[in-house]
């Protein structure tokens, strides 16, 4: 039988590294793992209470919404009126998805066809990438950059859909930006959201990394630009804000016509998130309005600690402003490695997991992702492991 999407696939790079530091483990040797983003911390007390208590009521066990019940979709809008001063309809401008990355991908089919196009950022979150070809469509891929120039970014994307042809539908972004940490202003959205209006073009913004930022930066929600009802739509997680990445809640909010086009679609493909799950997302998003600010502190502490231990044993990397990582461009004296070999190099002589830039893709050959997902202990091990390693850079 021919696979007919499957054979299109490039391998998963991430693979090989973490395949390196399971064999040394099996060694005997204790590898920090710093490569995949899986959050550590623990979901909010509440949430785990609340969830217990809702799964001990057998009419929960039922079928739930696919559109998510209506008091999680009210406490999503209350959420984003506290955080961002946005207004939302929860009957129409709000829906739940099974996470970002299933809410995303659906989208790319509600938006998209084959024949159609998207501007995605390169390097990229694989799925950005990936969910406009799952969905037939082509993927225009833009440099981001090296994670300090949003502006830059945002005028290679009105350029490229400018001079593309056919016109791209949808363009895909993210700030705090995966992997490069860059970070936009509400400025730098909006003038993207005026160049967008009065075009035929859907503005898709990932806003996975919305409360995880540092140094009294907050990050804009795209919906609160003039006009951003009219031409965008944001997908808003609790995997990172409130450390429930395997709960898999997440919303898309925005623009209401697309908003019900998902959820047509999604009431063909699923029943929603488990019943008690979005019962406790609820009290969670209604009750543990702090918490997103406390991991916040956490990952900041961590930041640090990786940051000056890199700068230490000379690593210049430059020191991210949101995200749970760091992008770090490859030192120049193993340059020429290219990210896979380089991260197959600190795993082995290094005790040290981390992800290869290239496996974001293009234009993250010359990078490593370092994901913060250790206690400054560990970190601080890790650079030991680093700077024993590298002799290179002594």
């Amino acid at each position: 039988m021919e696979f007919r999407r499957i054979p299109g696939l490039p391998p998963y790079v991430f693979t090989i590294i973490d395949g390196l530091k399971v064999e040394a483990r099996r060694a005997g040797r204790d590898v920090v793992d710093l490569g995949f983003g899986n959050p550590d911390l623990p979901s909010p007390q509440i949430a785990v209470d609340k969830l217990a208590e809702a799964a001990h009521n057998t009419r929960n066990h039922r079928y739930s919404a696919s559109r998510g019940i209506p008091k999680l979709r009210q406490a999503a809008a209350d959420h984003y009126l506290r955080r961002f001063g946005v207004v939302l309809d929860p009957e129409t401008e709000v829906i739940s998805t099974i996470g970002a990355k299933e809410g995303f991908s659906h989208l790319m089919w509600v938006l998209l066809q084959p024949g159609d196009a998207a501007i995605v950022p390169t390097p990229s979150y694989p799925i950005h990438i990936w969910g406009p070809y799952f969905a037939g469509a082509d993927a225009r891929q833009v440099p981001i950059g090296d994670g300090t120039d949003a502006a830059g970014y945002i005028d290679r994307v009105i350029e490229a859909w400018e001079l593309g042809w056919p016109k791209p539908r949808v363009v895909v972004l993210s700030f705090p930006h995966n992997p490069t940490t860059t970070v936009a202003t509400k400025e730098d959205l909006q003038r993207l959201v005026d160049w967008a209006r009065g075009k035929d073009v859907v503005l898709v913004h990932d806003l996975a990394y919305a409360d995880m930022t540092f140094d009294g930066f907050k990050p804009p929600s795209i919906m609160e630009c003039e006009g951003a009802r009219e031409v965008a739509v944001e997908l808003y997680s609790m995997t990172k804000s409130f450390s429930m990445a395997g709960w898999r809640v997440a919303f898309l909010v925005g623009r209401s016509d697309v908003v019900g086009a998902l959820a047509k679609l999604k009431s063909y493909l699923d029943y929603g998130t488990f019943g008690p799950i979005q019962i406790a997302a609820t009290v969670t998003l209604n009750e543990a309005t702090d918490y997103p600010a406390e991991l916040s502190e956490v990952y900041a502490s961590r930041r640090d600690a990786l940051c000056d231990g890199l700068d230490r044993i000379g690593w210049e990397i430059h020191r991210p402003g949101g995200t749970m990582f760091a992008w770090a461009r490859i030192p120049e004296p193993y340059r020429e490695m290219g990210s896979i070999e380089f991260a197959t190099h600190v795993v082995e002589e290094c005790d040290v997991a981390v992800s290869p830039g290239v496996g974001f893709g293009p234009g993250g050959d010359e990078f490593v992702r370092f994901a913060l997902i250790e206690n400054e202990h560990r970190i601080g091990q890790a650079v030991r492991g680093l700077k024993r390693g590298l002799t290179r850079l002594r």
